[in-house]
């Protein structure tokens, strides 16, 4: 097996007093993700830029209350903005669907999904209708979308969750998913089958360097015979095992992926009740389990005094401390009132060391949460170019937490744009080398927990001042520069 050790021992960076952030929760209006058991699962968050000032909003799902969109207005001050109202929202995607440079948000609903059109400074209208998306009262708890060849318009890929139609269910009742390929009336529905009852979604290229459809299941509903899918998206064909992809089996809920060790080939984080599994890529296009010494398991609760199993579910890999490894941010709350999960369960922040393990510093970095969260995003709000937190919970406010770590790296934003309908580079592989550290990065839609970021990629440097930034564009074309610190760049084809 594969270890993260000899690659990533080289990575830039000494040792920081550890990341710390300040609470700002007070800083945001009043939202609050709610509902019975139709939002057991969900309440997530789409974090862009929908005025151009380089800062990201933030549109949150609100269950059974109407969605948010809330606006920055810089130095930590926001407010709510208009946007049509939505109600029985799960989460929302933000990607440009018809390259006009502004996002657009696609809404996961407890019924029929809608498509939020965006304007202006921040302006949405429902284009749903106008742009042909088939529509069903199904319950959609998972989304992804790519680009392909020629395209100009999207693929999307949605996954539901229960068929609350179903008389026998909920158990053994998962409804069947679908891909929404456009055409030239607007978008043709075409199911995905079988369905395990997913929570996540995430088109990206896997071990074997191909683009593939990750689907995460929750086997709380499946129950018997399901597992974690992929679905290979040229061959439009599921993988098994003759192809190397074993049947795995878990609560899956939500997916990180992130290549931790520098060879071009994503690591893979789902989260679950009790253990959150890391997936190794291996050298053979193959996946095997991390040690459990790498310390990414995350089973029980750290703090709180609660010692039965954690239950996990946004997942993001994100540089907190800016030091060229990517670290490792956990949502964690009880689907309701589970005995046999912990119910005071705080999200994990999980700062990767230079040998490749991971250490949790969620409690010393003041971000130890005890209510029930969801959805979340690591983003800069204040453009200082530190990664802050917000997390969307359960029956409980939003949670705002500025990063105000001493002693951090350099960083530098990479923004992806080119001509055509792929406005925003969907699928490029961006590579990052300094003296000590190579790091890549794919651009995606999908992954999360009920949701995701159409942002800049943000890339933390150590101690390099500059960096050679390859990027491999959807076309495999290559455009290579060097590009200097503290600095946001965009690249354009």
């Amino acid at each position: 097996m594969k270890l993260l050790l000899c690659a990533l021992g080289l990575l830039a960076g000494s040792a920081t007093a550890g990341p710390v952030f300040q609470d700002r929760s007070d800083a945001l209006p009043p939202h609050v993700y709610a509902g019975g058991w139709e939002h057991f699962v969900g309440g997530g968050v789409a974090l862009f830029d929908c005025d151009s000032d380089g800062l990201p909003e933030a549109f949150i799902a609100g269950g059974t209350n109407p969605a948010s969109l809330i606006r920055n207005h810089g130095a930590f001050t926001f407010a709510k903005a208009p946007v049509p109202e939505i109600t029985g929202a799960v989460g929302a995607y933000p990607l440009d669907i018809d390259a006009d440079g502004f996002m657009d948000l696609f809404v996961l609903r407890v019924g029929a999904n809608v498509v939020l059109r965006g304007g202006p400074d921040c302006s949405f209208t429902d284009a749903t209708q106008d742009w042909g998306l088939p529509q069903s009262d199904r319950w959609s708890t998972a989304f992804t979308a790519w680009w392909e060849p020629d395209a100009d318009r999207p693929t999307m890929a949605i996954g539901n969750y229960v068929d609350r139609n179903d008389p026998d269910g909920p158990f053994e009742a998962c409804d069947q998913n679908a891909i929404l390929r456009p055409d030239a009336e607007g978008y043709t529905l075409q199911p995905l089958t079988p369905g395990f009852c997913p929570l996540s979604m995430l088109a990206a290229r896997d071990a074997r360097g191909r683009f593939t459809l990750r689907i995460s299941n929750d086997r709380h509903y499946y129950v018997k015979d399901g597992f974690e899918q992929m679905w290979d998206i040229p061959q439009r064909r599921y993988l098994g095992q003759d192809d190397g992809w074993p049947q795995v089996s878990l609560w899956g809920m939500g997916i990180a992926s992130r290549d931790l060790d520098g060879d071009g080939r994503d690591e893979v984080m789902l989260t679950s009740m009790g253990d959150q599994v890391l997936q190794i890529a291996r050298d053979d296009g193959s996946y095997s389990a991390a040690p459990f010494a790498i310390g990414t398991y995350a089973q029980r609760p750290y703090t709180g005094g609660d010692g039965r199993p954690s239950t996990g579910w946004h997942a993001e890999f994100a540089d907190v401390d800016n030091d060229a490894r990517a670290d490792l941010f956990i949502a964690k709350g009880n689907v309701d009132q589970m005995p046999g999960m912990a119910t005071k369960d705080p999200n994990n922040l999980l700062m990767q060391q230079a040998d490749g393990s991971f250490v949790e510093a969620g409690l010393k970095a003041g971000i130890a949460s005890l209510v029930r969260s969801r959805g979340a995003g690591l983003a800069d709000f204040d453009g200082d170019g530190l990664l802050d937190l917000i997390v969307v919970n359960r029956r409980a406010p939003v949670q705002l937490y500025r990063n105000v770590s001493k002693a951090t790296g350099a960083w530098m934003r990479i923004d992806l744009q080119q001509a055509g309908a792929n406005r925003n580079a969907i699928g490029a592989q961006v590579t990052v080398r300094t003296h000590r550290a190579t790091q890549v990065l794919q651009k995606t839609v999908g992954g999360g927990h009920a949701g995701g970021q159409a942002l800049p990629l943000h890339v933390g440097l150590g101690a390099a001042t500059q960096a050679q930034v390859t990027v491999q564009w959807p076309d495999g074309t290559q455009s290579v520069q060097t590009l200097q610190a503290g600095h946001t760049h965009r690249l354009t084809k």
